[in-house]
């Protein structure tokens, strides 16, 4: 029997007490986690930190996507990056990360960044925020977008790092 699979987040009608652009993003998540669970979730501990070619490893893109969702929506919320923030950021491509511990990790940050999307008012979107050191101009609006674009970008860099080290299975 074939399996039966859902449509895409977008296109299960779902969160529609959620603005469009909140939408969005908890919907890219949400399509995030399940990408994630299904490409990467079955690796072990060592193809999670494999590294083939020299390429960032699916562990270092796992913890990416979480820590840089708390990094995007801190600036989203008009905050600096706290010193915890900027030591995770140095650690992410840290080897030796056990798969439990990346996606519990990587749950917390879907479930917290949701909750931190929804907390924004859609009149808010375009309120002017600036990003890092330089303090590079941005709005709400943009930083929740990227939000969903930086997370796919990884997402699909993970799966493609999953199958070239599923594939040199012996």
């Amino acid at each position: 029997m074939a399996e039966t699979q859902l449509p895409e987040p977008w296109l299960r009608g779902t969160l529609t007490d959620v603005p469009a652009a909140q939408r969005a993003v908890l919907h890219a998540l949400e399509l995030a986690k399940e990408d994630l669970e299904k490409w990467c979730g079955n690796l072990s501990d060592t193809e999670l930190n494999a590294r083939p070619g020299s390429i960032a490893p699916v562990a270092f893109h796992i913890r990416h996507i979480a820590r840089s969702i708390d990094r995007l929506l801190t600036y989203a919320e008009g905050k600096e990056l706290s010193h915890a923030q900027m030591d995770a950021l140095r650690s992410e491509l840290e080897p030796g990360a056990g798969r439990d511990e990346l996606f519990a990790e990587l749950a917390d940050a879907f479930e917290g960044g949701a909750s931190r999307v929804r907390a924004f008012d859609a009149t808010q979107l375009e309120e002017s925020r600036s990003v890092g050191k330089k303090r590079l101009p941005t709005t709400v609006g943009g930083l929740l977008v990227h939000i969903a674009d930086h997370t796919q970008c990884h997402v699909g860099q993970a799966i493609t790092t999953a199958k070239v080290v599923g594939a040199s299975r012996k």
